[in-house]
């Protein structure tokens, strides 16, 4: 299809076309440059019925049918807006019109179309953060859509995997993916086929990297490549550039730092040249933390600075938690405690607001991590506790690894304070027993992981932490054989998905479980 002739066909033969072949046909054609990531031009294609950003739809004259699918194309559009130019309330102002849209869809009866709006409705929400409104969205167009249409069925169960894979709910996604598998192969649709490429490349990454999972990153790159194969075709440069962002932080993850930058580079120069100020913004939060990571603190926090200030200017609140995370962890590492305990804060309460659990969970850690020796002990206690609490439902390995490192400081935090003298108003540990207390911790938190796990002492291993089921084997039958009934019949040993060829030395105990319970002694 030759978008730019179609569009020119528009704006010359516009006179000679009813209001509805009007409408339908700028539907059609900003529907295209949409998924070709061409915003921009795609606004220019329903500049009738959308004069300007701030002004609602014209839609006088339209019947009902066409009135709901310029308001959905108008919300859709200004949701990519909203992500690419930071307007404030875009998101707001998309799902108030896809809302819109969606009621008179369902009102006479096109459930194809109002699982399609259901879709474009949960975009918003994911742009937002708010993954558990997403999620409600995306199930309702599945059940809506039924048998009707294989390509949006993918489409739908793709979006369901990205809120999945930003709620680091890593096997959700994966199954979402499995899912769509038969229904992307069937699509001609490259722009499709790139997307799916594209977000299982993403979950991939996700899993190699906290392990240095070479096969699963050799996978990864294997999915960006096909990924960028099938965007090419279809044109969509924007998503060429998202290619190289996950390139970058794949390249982040792993210590490649180079090759990080060199990614980086291309993608935020693509972006700027898009004027997308948004993306680009991501960018320069992923930039940040590899100069972190390299030692460069002084320039990661100005970078960071910078996108903190873009996300501020528009609504997709996740992502400004995550650019607080980065630029609170540069303050602190520069010295500057108060600053950066402010930022971390915030971030925690704009990942909350939105309902990005996970995104607070890893502010709390930060918090420890970065801030541990200028906090009480009983204050990091608590922060640790309200931060599994947050994290309970995550699948990433990098934050169960993060949970136990913290929970190991902590330990010996408290384990030298059994030992300091203090002043005897604040001795309060009369009859305390750190042996006891772990212990106890132990059994509680690993009945749960059982019980969360089914009964399976390899996932149960994996929620915990832990690099190999075995090490959560010895626990149970040498400190916790009362939790043999917890688990399910044995069966013969499978290599787990994330499990190392060596374990390492420190694996008889989870020191996740420490400091559970500990509060009440402290």
């Amino acid at each position: 299809m030759n978008l730019e002739s179609d569009l020119a066909t528009l704006k010359n033969q516009s006179l000679d076309l009813s209001p509805r072949q009007r409408a339908e046909l700028s539907c059609r054609i900003a529907k295209q440059f949409e998924k070709t990531g061409q915003y921009e031009s795609a606004r220019e294609a329903l500049i009738e019925f959308w004069p300007a950003p701030d002004q609602e739809p014209k839609l006088e004259g339209l019947e009902d049918a066409i009135r709901a699918d310029v308001l959905l194309r108008v919300g859709a559009l200004a949701g990519w807006l909203g992500q690419t130019s930071q307007m404030v309330s875009g998101q707001e102002t998309a799902k108030n019109l896809i809302t819109q849209s969606l009621e008179i869809f369902e009102k006479i009866g096109r459930s194809e179309k109002a699982a399609e709006a259901g879709g474009d409705l949960a975009l918003c929400y994911w742009r937002e953060g708010s993954y558990d409104e997403a999620r409600i969205h995306l199930a309702s167009a599945l059940d809506e859509l039924g048998d009707q249409n294989h390509e949006l069925t993918a489409i739908l169960l793709i979006r369901a995997g990205i809120v999945e894979v930003w709620a680091q709910r890593l096997n959700e996604a994966l199954h979402f993916y499995d899912q769509a598998i038969p229904f992307v192969e069937q699509s001609p649709d490259h722009a499709l086929k790139g997307s799916f490429h594209f977000e299982y490349g993403l979950v991939l990454r996700r899993l190699s990297a906290p392990e240095n999972r070479e096969d699963y990153l050799d996978r990864a790159l294997i999915e960006y490549a096909a990924s960028g194969f099938h965007y090419e075709q279809a044109g969509n440069v924007h998503a060429l550039a998202r290619v190289e962002l996950n390139l970058g932080h794949l390249f982040y993850t792993i210590q490649r730092f180079k090759e990080a930058h060199r990614h980086l580079d291309n993608a935020h120069h693509l972006f700027l040249r898009l004027k997308d100020r948004g993306t680009a913004a991501q960018v320069d939060d992923t930039r940040a933390r590899t100069l972190l990571a390299e030692g460069h603190i002084v320039e990661a926090e100005r970078i960071a600075r910078n996108a903190v200030r873009v996300f501020e200017k528009g609504d997709q609140q996740a992502l400004l938690a995550e650019a607080l995370t980065t630029q609170g962890v540069a303050l602190a590492r520069l010295g500057n405690d108060s600053r950066a305990r402010a930022l971390l804060e915030r971030a925690i309460e704009v990942a909350q607001t939105t309902g990005d659990l996970e995104g607070a969970g890893r502010a709390k850690l930060s918090i420890i991590e970065e801030l541990e020796e200028k906090i009480p002990a009983n204050e990091l206690v608590s922060i640790y506790q309200s931060g599994i609490r947050l994290l309970r439902g995550s699948q990433d390995p990098s934050t169960g690894k993060r949970l136990i490192a913290c929970a190991e400081s902590l330990f010996d935090t408290l384990a030298r304070l059994e030992h300091k003298d203090q002043p005897p108003k604040e001795r309060n540990w009369e009859g305390f027993s750190i042996k006891r207390h772990v212990r106890a911790g132990e059994r509680t938190v690993i009945e749960q992981a059982l019980r969360d796990a089914g009964g399976s002492v390899t996932k149960a291993a994996h929620l915990l932490g832990f690099k190999h089921h075995q090490s959560l084997i010895s626990l149970i039958n040498t400190r916790h054989k009362e939790l043999l009934t917890s688990r399910s019949i044995v069966r013969k040993r499978r290599r787990h998905l994330l499990a190392k060829k060596k374990a390492r030395k420190g694996d008889t105990y989870s020191a996740l479980a420490v400091l559970a319970n500990f509060s009440s002694s402290c």
